[in-house]
């Protein structure tokens, strides 16, 4: 019977996607491997592979179709000796339909594997059958080289979708033998010591089957920040670089401030510093002030920093834009707005997109330092430490400086090692010498 295409998952948390476009069209002969239709998730568009071999013998869902389901079916494929009147089977099963698609008795299916950067759809596990006497699902075409061969299809193992007999399955057995079939994984079974990399939801389930567990249902924004991450992780070539500021005179300057302002109810942080120092440094280095844009490189004029913010749930990077034209007792009352605005899920997104660099402070939770994700399409972000007490050498003496460790994480794609560093070196220089932040 003719084979369904069916929309496939192309990320882990996928539930739904985009069919932008179709690069085949009915009556097209395709190969396995062969792209046949452009998936847009939700914050990527990526190529979809054929599986099988056969002719398009009809497209079920039109481009430019949002909001189709995983696992729906999107076109049907028909293999030599089918033809479009066979297409019926599909949209109308007969009572012969498999009773191992029923979800309880059905082998789950491996997830999507990624080669070279492109989705490709994984076939099933063999559905072969069983002692009840179930169908045994194989092609027309697979099921006329068996009978030539004399090879019985239940000693082979279906490769195709849902365990599907094909061609290459029954051209590949030898007469009188078969193949060893891959048995569906047992809840008993002894658990591997990993998930492997791109396990389906049930597989990893399965491991932690004899363990006391809680299942927490993604939201909107759990799954957006576990895609874009996920995605910033495997596309952007991140490279680290790390420096200390001493910030004994950013402190005293603060406290000298803090007072001043306390009649206008205003406290400024060291994050508010932070900020400043970076807005000013991205205007001494221009060629650092950019994102990527895919096919090129975009340079900002203002300096736009984002700043990540905690909120239940996840986080958001709201953007302070022109902040280096911006006073100190500024940004600090916009970020505040901003981010009370964040933890409410109250911010528009024109507040929260753009931005060519970020700041992200764990400081403030007593982290000494650590290595941030950039969140693109920005050319960097910069991870901010806890100021600590530390001895160190000043003019052959050791005296004791607060000093803060910073990591910045660069987008090498935009950013090279030579130029990172100068950004870096002026972000320092600015938070060791605060006085030229008040000019």
């Amino acid at each position: 019977m003719p084979t369904e295409i069916l929309m496939p998952a192309l990320s882990p948390t996928m539930e739904e996607g985009t069919l932008a476009k179709w690069l085949v069209k009915e009556g097209d002969e395709v190969k396995s491997g062969d792209i046949i239709a452009e998936i847009e998730t939700d914050k990527a568009t990526m190529e979809f592979e054929a599986v099988d071999e056969g002719k398009i013998g009809k497209i079920l869902v039109d481009e430019g179709s949002a909001g189709v389901k995983v696992n729906t079916p999107i076109a049907v494929l028909l293999e030599e000796g089918e033809s479009a009147d066979d297409i019926g089977e599909i949209s109308s099963p007969g009572p012969e339909a498999p009773e191992q698609d029923a979800p309880e008795k059905r082998a789950p299916a491996e997830a999507p594997k990624e080669v070279e950067g492109q989705a490709r759809t994984a076939k099933a596990p063999s559905a072969a059958p069983s002692d009840k006497g179930d169908r045994i699902f194989a092609s027309p075409l697979a099921r006329r080289i068996a009978a030539e061969k004399g090879i019985e299809l239940s000693a082979i193992s279906g490769s195709g979708p849902r365990g599907r007999i094909v061609k290459s399955d029954v051209e590949n057995a030898k007469p009188g033998t078969a193949p060893a079939r891959t048995e569906p994984a047992k809840p008993a079974a002894a658990a591997p010591a990993e998930a492997p990399k791109g396990a389906s939801a049930d597989a990893v389930a399965r491991i932690y089957a004899d363990r006391e567990t809680e299942e927490v249902t993604l939201d909107g924004m759990r799954r957006t920040i576990a895609q874009r991450l996920g995605e910033a992780k495997q596309t952007i070539p991140h490279f680290y670089l790390r420096r200390s500021a001493k910030l004994d005179e950013l402190m005293k300057l603060r406290a000298t401030l803090n007072k001043q302002l306390e009649g206008r109810g205003m406290k400024l942080s060291v994050n508010d510093f932070v900020i400043k120092a970076s807005a000013l440094a991205l205007q001494q280095v221009p060629d650092a002030n950019a994102v990527w844009a895919g096919d090129r490189i975009i340079k900002l004029k203002p300096s736009d920093v984002a700043v990540a913010v905690a909120v239940e749930g996840g986080l958001f990077t709201p953007v302070l834009k022109d902040a280096e034209a911006k006073t100190l007792s500024k940004l600090s009352t916009e970020m505040k707005d901003l981010a009370g605005r964040a933890k409410n899920r109250k911010l528009a997104p024109h507040e929260y997109l753009g931005g060519s660099f970020a700041v992200s402070n764990l400081g403030m939770f007593g982290i000494e330092n650590f290595d941030a994700v950039i969140n693109p399409p920005h050319g960097a972000i910069l991870a901010v430490g806890a100021g600590i007490k530390t001895p160190v050498v000043e003019n052959d003496e050791i005296v004791i400086r607060n000093v803060m460790s910073m990591t910045l994480s660069v987008d090498h794609r935009v950013i090279d090692g030579a130029l990172g560093a100068q950004l870096l070196n002026a972000i320092v220089d600015h938070l060791e010498n605060p006085m030229g932040m008040l000019a």
